[in-house]
């Protein structure tokens, strides 16, 4: 009896285990050329004018439906200013309530200096509001009103917006409650001037008109998530106003609900933008052609003990370039506080890597 008739006879051949991953798990069907059909896709419809206006009306009612309730109303009143007749000066702003027990975000500039808040809930209610903290280098601050189970907005995920996306602006320009206006992001990774003097990174540019007043109030996207918080106009342009990332905004916020003010340090040095003589970085292979100018060091700094002169040129710090005071102010956040980093620096022609340990930067002290 051959092979194969034994197989028969006792059962079914078995498949080697390699062969089987090879098998269709599923049964496929042929076609031959003549059962071979072609389907035409079905045409969409088109819409009409109309028909996208409509569905652009809604999605726009449909946030300030779920924002909208969280937007506040500030009005600062300046006991400092205007006391010839006993009188006070007074502002408004806008700001947005972000956790339930009364925490109020809104920008630093609307708050700053203030004598006393008042707030207005978009239900009509008024509550006098106290001063939690506020970071005037990103623009930003935190109130606190006495009021329970509020509704609140929730800041969004900043990092996920496109160009060209629905930006919506809520807000009280001009002491109009609950004012909204529509537009689109115009731009991102946008820089600006900081009252402080240093550089706000990661500004959101829209087309979303605002009017002073709007300050403090949410940028938002069609899903109703807060993207940004205003806080700029250029007033002689048209459709170019900016506001802080939201991303940028959940991180300072949680500092100063936490702390009252948000950490940095300082390494004492007076500096100016300067360019690097282009043999000097070629010969070193730097990968700026400008830097740092050491125009002044403070006695019994962190720069003092680590050897800083004037005139040095600071080209990098912690490993990464430094082109400018910018630069510089990117790296001297509070996690290298305490922390001894390198510091690199052009005396002359020559270059040198030196170890500087960061101190605290007090909060009524702006330095480098």
């Amino acid at each position: 009896m051959s092979k194969s008739e034994t197989e028969y006879r006792n059962g079914p051949m078995k498949i080697p285990t390699e062969f089987q991953a090879g098998r269709p798990t599923e049964p496929v069907l042929a076609f031959s050329d003549a059962d071979s059909i072609v389907v035409e896709a079905p045409v969409q419809p088109q819409m009409s004018d109309d028909e996208l206006l409509d569905g652009y009306s809604k999605t726009v009612t449909r946030v300030v439906e779920k924002v909208g309730p969280a937007v506040v109303n500030i009005r600062v009143h300046h006991a400092n200013r205007e006391r010839q007749h006993g009188s006070q000066s007074s502002g408004t702003g806008s700001g947005f309530v972000i956790a339930p027990d009364g925490f109020i975000l809104t920008n630093s500039h609307v708050v700053h200096g203030a004598g006393r808040l008042e707030v207005t809930l978009a239900d009509g209610r008024v509550f006098g509001a106290s001063l939690v903290g506020e970071d005037p280098e990103t623009d930003l601050a935190v109130i606190r009103i006495n009021a329970p189970q509020l509704i609140h907005a929730r800041l969004g995920d900043s990092s996920s917006i496109r160009v060209g996306q629905i930006a919506i602006a809520i807000g009280s320009p001009f002491g109009f409650h609950q004012t909204v206006t529509a537009g689109v992001v115009s731009a991102l990774g946008r820089s600006m001037r900081s009252q402080s003097g240093r550089l706000i990174d990661n500004v959101i540019q829209t087309d979303a008109a605002l009017n002073p007043g709007n300050s403090g109030g949410p940028l938002v996207n069609s899903r109703g998530e807060i993207i940004g918080v205003n806080t700029a106009i250029i007033l002689p342009a048209q459709g170019i106003c900016f506001a802080i990332a939201g991303s940028t905004a959940e991180f300072v916020a949680a500092w100063l609900i936490k702390e009252g003010r948000l950490r940095r340090s300082w390494i004492g040095v007076a500096g100016q933008n300067t360019p690097v003589h282009r043999r000097v970085a070629r010969f070193h292979r730097l990968a700026v052609d400008h830097g740092v100018l050491v125009a002044g060091i403070e006695p019994g700094s962190p720069a003092t003990r680590a050897g800083l002169r004037e005139g040095d040129v600071i080209v990098a710090f912690g490993g990464d370039p430094v082109s400018g005071i910018d630069d510089l102010h990117r790296h001297l956040v509070a996690k290298v506080i305490g922390i001894p980093s390198s510091i690199t620096l052009i005396r002359h022609t020559e270059k040198l890597d030196l170890v500087v340990t960061p101190e605290e930067l007090a909060q009524d002290n702006q330095r480098n």
